[in-house]
């Protein structure tokens, strides 16, 4: 199968072209069916994109090669005969992309001067003067839904543009999709993309690796087979959404219609009928304010509850679309901005192991370098030995990786297509790499782990968790430092940070006593950490920072918690018993006590905060901040909910109670308040929220 790196040199033969052309044209539509029909994607959007902007240039530069069927002119694929077909009264173009700004400047020149020679008013009209609407990209699946006096009566898929598919049994089991809509036309066609919510796709993931199964590659393929199943209890099972985002076919309301003057007006007329119509859209009037919109969702796209990969801007008022008109495949009132890619493929060169803190052996892949989501990535994730067998991945194959944002990379699936002959399976190592003592899968458990407490490995992992931000926060001693010290003896567990010998450390080349001075300082800080980061720290299986909290309330002092029974501990809310059961054991090991006798004579903190003396107005309630606040900052906004016995979550769920939002809040906490009907405050509110324990 073509790859994207195999572009013409300079120079080629015109065989050379013709060659490539038609090899070009063939991986196209095979990769056209496998994202169209098959719902299984080989190569990632960029990949596929990067084959059809080298096709389109070969096409430019020769265009006695130009045919009428090619993928470059093509709306999708024909509909698959497992669906009834449904032809299109208006048909479901594709859109036109973009990769950078000069791109769209360019595009908004083009639609000046379009609407110039519509006019004939002798200058091209600035864009200042034409107006835009800019909306986010879902990355989702196209959709029609037909209304006829308000009653859905079908839905059909994108599938050539032309013809698509039923799948009306399917989409009424969406439930943000109405059935009826109230003070409808005759006849109402809405278009929008269906789209899979973060919080389900990694539900559904977790019950994937629970029974043992392979994880769905990514939210948009998962919608997308969600939607083309035979049994709509499947569909309903999968907790689709849905946004509109255009009207097709309208009958009963006429074409001076206020409602219909402008996209923006058509979309607040949708919303008005009860429909889903996405909140984050901005109608601008300059290129510049498009391009000011799309910079601020490329710093802010994972702060939604869902997937994004671009931007999509069209002309705004709709008499200018109908003058601008379409090409065979994509109107020119609209553009797609496509962000960087958080998927690409890239060479797997071997499978490692690595042993965290907890003896847990994670394989991970070794890439040959990709640039992903704005970084270049070289290491990946394979989750646990069932995710590496289940996907099948060998050192030797092309694989796709991907990099949502600050998340780690994971490599997807390897593409067959381009597996040389001959590569064998991979095996899940039964030695520790690092102390090459016999590693332990525990029944029932997806993971393998390294039982040796004397790991160097599991030592060296757990002192730098114990010193990061989240636990005892010694800034300094990062992976390189604690290696070295490591290594010559200095420490062997997180209770001899509090005993290094700094004569010998001052000897070491690079340390100065500016950089000793200052490691120093933050080891000694750490002394009077909170007893919840020190719990954190001491990397206890399953406890987290809102256990260890629960806990260092609860009991007080970590002598307390030590001699606590694990019924006692179930009994903290926040805890239970598998919580419970972990810190009992950890606590019982002999290892442990001389751990916490070590902090005992450093002087490390062990006491719990101070029972609140204030009324616990807010005792089982969840407020979420988010945003700035004038008069608390974030940790004094936590600090005062749970002084009054709340809890401060960092997401928005069905359980919260209410969300306060300050200047400059997280979008996506803003929507999933609003999509579950979670009441948001502003902080006078929020100021008597903490007095009364109850909204104004």
């Amino acid at each position: 199968m073509v790859a994207p790196s195999e572009k013409l040199p300079a120079g080629s033969s015109p065989v050379d072209v013709v060659e490539r052309v038609e090899t070009l044209r063939a991986a196209l539509r095979h990769h056209n069916q496998q994202y169209h029909e098959r719902d299984a994607p080989e190569i990632p959007d960029a990949d596929y994109d990067h084959l059809v902007r080298e096709l389109r240039e070969l096409e430019a530069a020769h265009p006695e090669l130009v045919v009428e069927d090619s993928p470059t002119a093509a709306v999708g694929v024909a509909p698959s005969a497992t669906f009834a077909p449904v032809e299109h009264r208006v048909p479901m173009m594709s859109l036109d992309n973009s990769f950078d700004h000069d791109e769209l400047r360019a595009w908004a020149t083009r639609v000046a001067r379009g609407l110039e020679r519509v006019d004939n008013d002798g200058d091209p009209e600035s864009d200042a003067a034409i107006g835009f609407i800019c909306e986010l990209k879902i990355d989702g699946i196209a959709l029609s839904m037909r209304f006829e006096h308000g009653s859905l009566v079908q839905a059909a898929t994108r599938g050539n543009g032309r013809v698509g598919e039923d799948i009306t049994a399917n989409i009424r089991t969406v439930a943000v999709i109405p059935q009826e809509l109230e003070g409808a036309p005759e006849v109402l066609e809405v278009r929008g993309e269906v789209y899979l919510p973060l919080e389900r796709f990694e539900a559904l993931n977790e019950a994937q690796e629970a029974a043992g199964l392979a994880r769905y590659a990514n939210p948009r393929n998962t919608a997308a087979g969600s939607l083309r199943q035979k049994d709509p209890s499947v569909t309903a099972s999968r907790g689709l959404a849905f946004w509109a985002y255009q009207l097709g076919e309208v009958v009963g309301v006429g074409v001076d219609d206020a409602r219909l003057a402008t996209q923006s007006s058509a979309l607040d007329w949708l919303g008005e009928l009860g429909l889903p119509v996405n909140p984050e859209r901005r109608v601008v009037a300059t290129i510049e304010e498009v391009i000011e919109f799309i910079e601020f969702w490329a710093q802010h796209r994972h702060d939604l509850p869902y997937e994004i990969d671009g931007a999509v801007v069209k002309v705004d008022a709709l008499d200018a679309q109908r003058s601008l008109g379409s090409t065979a495949r994509a109107p020119r009132w609209a553009m797609a901005y496509k962000l960087p890619p958080e998927e690409r493929t890239t060479k797997l060169l071997d499978i490692q192991v690595s042993i965290g803190r907890t003896g847990k052996a994670t394989p991970f892949a070794v890439l040959e370098p990709v640039f992903v989501a704005g970084s270049t990535v070289q290491m990946a994730t394979l989750h646990n030995a069932d995710q590496v067998r289940l996907k099948d991945v060998r050192p030797g194959d092309t694989v796709v990786v991907r990099k949502a944002g600050d998340v780690i990379p994971e490599v997807l699936a390897p593409v067959l297509a381009e597996r040389p002959e001959g590569l064998a399976p991979w095996q899940f190592p039964v030695d520790c790499p690092t102390c090459l003592e016999p590693l332990v899968r525990p029944p029932d458990e997806a993971h393998t782990f390294c039982i040796n407490p004397a790991c160097p490995a599991r030592q060296q992992t757990q002192i730098e968790y114990f010193a990061s931000r989240g636990a005892m926060d010694i800034e300094g001693m990062g992976e390189s430092r604690v290696a070295l010290f490591i290594e010559l003896g200095l420490i062997a567990d997180v209770g001899d940070l509090y005993t290094i010998d700094w004569e010998r450390v001052a000897e070491l080349e690079g340390f100065g006593q500016t950089s000793i001075d200052k490691l120093r300082s933050a080891i000694e800080a750490s002394k009077d950490r909170p007893l919840a980061s020190l719990l954190v720290g001491l990397g206890v299986r399953h406890l987290g920072p809102s256990g260890a909290e629960s806990l260092a309330s609860a009991f007080g002092h970590l002598d307390a918690i030590m001699a606590a029974s694990v019924e006692q501990m179930s009994a903290i809310d926040g805890v239970g018993p598998r919580i419970a059961s972990s810190v009992a054991e950890y606590f019982a090991s002999d290892k442990a006590i001389q751990l916490i006798e070590k902090f005992r004579a450093a002087g490390v903190n062990l006491v719990g905060p101070e029972v609140s003396s204030l009324p616990q107005v807010l005792s089982g309630k969840a407020v979420v901040v988010t945003g700035t606040l004038a008069g608390f900052s974030r940790d004094e906004s936590a600090d005062a909910i749970k002084a009054r016995g709340g809890k401060s979550p960092g997401s928005v769920s069905k359980k919260t109670f209410a969300v306060v939002v300050g200047d400059s809040p997280g979008a996506s906490k803003v929507t999933r308040a609003e999509e579950l009907g979670v009441p948001t405050i502003d902080e006078s509110a929020f100021v008597t929220l903490l007095e009364t324990g109850e909204l104004p």
